[in-house]
């Protein structure tokens, strides 16, 4: 019981926390404009900086690190085992937060053994060069709709997202796939045997998963009829017959699917965590200590940031709150800080939920064969990824206005959930005769 009302009271402060979060970012950045415009900077200056300390450094660092601390958390609870408590500040654990000072202090502290026949310059770039790739995806991700907001005299126009721009989905294809580049280093610089067959590895499943994300996406670009991701999000605020939103995980349940399945493969996370699994090989960052293996741990945990937020943004809405949305605009005006920030507090909430998600499979599934992995990408994901697209075309075709394509999308849903559910029972064993009788009422 006491679990139970700890989560009802947990999923009511966390939208909330997130709300006035969001509130406090797009003031942040109004009052950054203000100050760098009076001096004389360019115009959107001070918004731009703003966004990158808060939403880059502040927003998606800080969730990845609390991430680190979260799945030791969750895991416990999902194998039923005590989690993180060693560590007490006037003996309360304080949900085991005081962990990440311990880990960062570890990482720092570690004694910087490296290999003695590396080569040096690829070897020191590998970190940064799977890090930075993970990090800057975020870039392009809105997570609040563009506000006008006074300070002073002055209004200046604020919107969450660091960069705008008119590739969109070409840049996130293009910084996801320079990620091999940092696997591929670490595993060959380090000049160990075990390290370059983990980079072998990593690559192979990277780029095959590449191809499949890729194509996944091609038919929400085709039924929005853009590349801005912003534009999407703006997309799935219209209605299909009057009451239905366009969301992208109606129009494109399919979609959906292989791009949740491709990027968590992205990740190397299990049941995909090939390269590092340690009952077949050590891994591509064995020979890593200390920060330089600190950076390369954090950057999976940005990828399940990264993941959500873009899933987000594509296929569940974005910012819109979906729920009850007509009815707070009405509340606080579209044109108000605070609707604003219910949008991005909206957002928020479906990231953080979609991280729940990911490392709830990563602690249920085992890890996959390597084989199977990729029979999974190319004769599974691939065809299917194909298919999705020839039939979005051609039901674009016939019905530009998309109500068409969500009446096929709301059928696909429907019987993936069927299938799943078919599965599930299939997958059921019976319970042995001799423990059914112990189960009967008088034993």
């Amino acid at each position: 019981m006491r679990r139970f009302l700890g989560m009802v009271l947990f999923t009511i402060c966390v939208p909330l926390s997130m709300v006035f979060l969001s509130y406090g970012l797009y003031w942040a950045a109004a009052g950054l404009e203000h100050f760098t415009s009076g001096h004389g900077l360019p115009p959107t200056y001070g918004v731009a900086i703003a966004n990158v300390l808060t939403l880059m450094a502040g927003v998606v660092m800080t969730t990845a690190a609390a991430l680190t601390v979260g799945e030791r958390k969750w895991s416990a609870m999902i194998q039923n085992r005590v989690g993180p408590n060693r560590i007490r500040v006037f003996g309360n654990s304080i949900g085991g937060m005081p962990f990440l000072i311990a880990d960062a202090l570890k990482m720092l502290t570690k004694e910087n053994i490296e290999p003695t026949q590396r080569s040096r310059v690829l070897y020191e770039l590998a970190p940064m060069a799977a890090f930075a790739p993970s990090f800057v995806l975020f870039a392009v991700v809105p997570l609040g709709p563009p506000v006008d907001i006074a300070v002073g005299t002055s209004v200046h126009r604020v919107a969450l997202q660091v960069a705008s721009i008119d590739a969109g989905l070409l840049f996130v294809f293009g910084a996801a796939s320079l990620a091999v580049y940092g696997t591929a280093l670490a595993g060959w610089s380090s000049n160990s045997k075990l390290a370059i067959l983990g980079g072998v590895r990593a690559s192979s499943q990277m780029i095959s998963y590449e191809v499949s994300l890729g194509l996944a996406l091609a038919g929400s670009m085709m039924a929005y009829q853009t590349l801005r991701i912003e534009e999407m999000v703006n997309a799935q605020g219209t209605l299909l017959w009057g009451f239905l939103p366009a969301l992208g995980f109606i129009l494109q349940p399919v979609g959906l699917l292989v791009f949740f399945a491709s990027a968590f493969a992205e990740t190397k996370r299990a049941p995909f965590d090939l390269p590092e699994g340690e009952s077949e090989i050590v891994g591509y960052f064995v020979e890593y200590p200390g920060m330089k293996f600190g950076m390369m741990f954090l950057a999976e945990f940005i990828e399940v940031v990264v993941l959500a937020a873009i899933t987000t943004a594509i296929f569940f809405g974005g910012w819109h709150p979906i729920i009850f949305e007509q009815a707070l605009k009405d509340t606080f005006g579209e044109a108000s800080v605070w609707w604003a920030a219910i949008c991005a507090g909206a957002f928020l909430t479906k990231v953080l939920l979609l991280c729940w998600l990911q490392l709830v499979i990563r602690w249920t599934l085992p890890r996959f064969r390597f084989d199977q992995v990729q029979k999974l990408c190319w004769k599974m994901l691939l065809p299917v990824a194909l298919g999705n697209v020839f039939l979005t075309g051609a039901l674009i075709l016939i019905d530009p206005t998309l109500h068409l394509l969500a009446a096929v999308g709301i059928v696909e849903l429907v019987a993936i959930v069927l299938l799943t559910a078919a599965a599930s029972k299939k997958g059921e064993v019976p319970a042995p005769a001799h423990a059914a009788a112990h189960a009967a009422p008088g034993h």
